[in-house]
């Protein structure tokens, strides 16, 4: 085991309180306290928070483009800890899927839109920043299962250092093919970030699911 499942920091309402949980997941290089440090600009006061923090604050070694196995087996591990949060929360917290919600930004993003496109469910919202599916190009993407109009966002730079924007595209028509109701924004000449439209897109699509 690679990734410890069990290193993770809460954020928002304790767990036990919560009518929702968003699962952040952290970049390359990142922290659980960094992608948790987003949480305040997420409107909500019925939010939990949960980031999972990797082993040397890598998910994977190379690059998301890469064969999958050059990746292994830390890619197995990085997604086996998303699976293991999400069996928690629905176990031990009740928590239905449409209730919990998945953000990433660049490594984050890519590992959290392939564990949703592996155990799609309808979800509250998935929100992938600078990231699209993990995989080289001409990837099989057979994936099993339907969101039932889950909302997905995906905002990345059109010339992002790391993530063509053909990718997100791509990633744009498997989650619309899987029942999704996705929306891409490509943004031009934007760095590697988030940026405040960003949240705003994410904000507003958790105001449409927000529970009465």
């Amino acid at each position: 085991m690679i990734h410890n499942p069990n290193n993770f920091l809460t954020a928002g309402k304790p767990l036990t309180e919560a009518t929702r949980v968003m699962v952040m997941v952290h970049g390359r290089g990142g922290s659980a306290a960094d992608i948790l440090s987003l949480s305040k600009y997420i409107e909500g006061d019925n939010f939990a928070f949960v980031a999972p923090e990797a082993a040397g604050n890598s998910w994977y070694p190379y690059s998301f483009l890469k064969p999958m196995e050059d990746n292994e087996p830390h890619l197995s591990s990085a997604l086996n800890v998303l699976a293991s949060l999400r069996g928690r929360l629905q176990a031990d917290y009740n928590f239905k899927p449409t209730q919990i919600y998945w953000f990433g930004f660049s490594q984050g993003a890519c590992l959290a839109l392939e564990f949703v496109a592996r155990n799609a469910l309808e979800y509250g919202g998935v929100f992938g920043l600078s990231g699209g599916l993990i995989g080289p190009p001409e990837t099989d993407r057979n994936y099993d299962g339907s969101f039932s109009s889950t909302p997905i966002f995906l905002g990345c730079s059109d010339r992002d250092s790391h993530v063509p924007k053909e990718r997100v595209l791509e990633s744009e028509q498997v989650f619309n093919r899987m029942g999704a109701s996705v929306m891409a924004k490509l943004y031009p000449n934007f760095p590697h970030s988030i940026n405040e439209d960003e949240l705003k897109i994410v904000n507003l699509l958790i105001a449409d699911e927000r529970l009465s």
